[in-house]
């Protein structure tokens, strides 16, 4: 469970260490990438206006990054895997108070508070510091099913299906913990996971990240990162997010879409006349343009990171 602790985002380009957290990020994805590609659940035909078939089937340079938290999972992860651990014993009832709270402001504003997760993630860390990482990964997947199978968008998961009937990889890109990412990446049936990587010696947390938490410019660094180990074309790429945080990434790929997005996203999507898709009210944008199997019906830091995971799949 790398990474519980993010910094708070600025309004800049990459820095080295946005560059080195998306370095770190790829790696751990490639590094970590699922092989479980069970059938997820797909939703009716939209009956938006035809467009040219998208994803293209076959494609094999084309891939989705999808965010995570808003865009896959009502809420943010990491205040699920908190709640988690807290039922576990791993921290006392005054921390767990500040967990629901933001949590209660992230469900309420949905938008991602710099204080609150900045709060959440330097939290997240000092708890985590000391324990070995199978172990977080072993309480992950009892929390996955505890709290966060059920917060899942059906309209997004179909959207990720999508993708992966039409033969691409589908990777989730999120300032959660990549362990916790790659959970969740697994049990929906996706490539793998870009997430922030905290520092472990010997398989042991030391309450330091990698880099800066993948966030914002970080994520796009990460993608940048992946797309070059992997091979793909980015302009046949697609990503998606709800959050104005996430445009460096959107703006990578030659299909950006917008998802449940906050109002910033949604004014620079309108612009751009980037594919917009709602799914907390089932209110359609002017634009939908989105694959068929996500219809009405389903509401819902490079090189270091690729290298890894390229090297355990040899």
């Amino acid at each position: 469970m790398a990474a519980l602790g993010w910094l708070t985002p600025r309004r800049r380009s990459a820095t080295a260490r946005s560059v080195l957290a998306g370095e770190a990020a790829a790696e751990a994805a490639r590094r970590t990438s699922a092989e479980d590609e069970s059938a997820l659940l797909t939703a009716a035909p939209d009956e938006a206006p035809e467009e040219p078939a998208f994803p293209v089937a076959g494609d094999e340079r084309a891939a989705a990054f999808f965010d995570l938290d808003n865009t896959v999972m009502q809420g943010a992860a990491i205040f699920h895997f908190g709640r988690g651990l807290y039922k576990r014993k791993f921290f006392e009832r005054r921390e767990l108070t500040r967990f629901a709270w933001q949590q209660a402001w992230f469900r309420l504003a949905g938008v991602e508070d710099p204080e609150h997760m900045q709060d959440a993630r330097d939290s997240a860390l000092s708890i985590v510091k000391g324990h070995r990482v199978s172990e977080l990964m072993s309480i992950g997947e009892e929390i996955y099913d505890e709290y966060m199978a059920d917060r899942i968008w059906p309209g997004t998961r179909a959207l990720a299906q999508a993708h992966l009937d039409a033969g691409q990889r589908v990777w989730l890109v999120t300032a959660a913990p990549v362990e916790t990412a790659t959970i969740i990446a697994r049990r929906l049936g996706l490539t793998g996971a870009l997430g922030t990587v905290a520092e472990s010696v010997d398989g042991v947390y030391t309450g330091r990240l990698v880099g800066e938490p993948l966030h914002g410019p970080a994520k796009a660094e990460a993608v940048r990162a992946l797309a070059a180990a992997e091979d793909l074309d980015l302009e046949r790429c697609a990503a998606y997010s709800d959050s104005h945080n996430d445009i460096p990434m959107l703006s990578l790929v030659g299909h950006p879409y917008a998802i449940n997005p906050d109002t910033k996203l949604r004014k620079h999507a309108r612009a751009l006349d980037w594919r917009l898709r709602d799914y907390r009210t089932g209110r359609k944008a002017a634009k939908v343009g989105i694959p068929a199997a996500a219809g009405v019906g389903a509401l819902a830091g490079g090189t270091a990171a690729a290298l890894a995971l390229h090297r355990r799949r040899r």
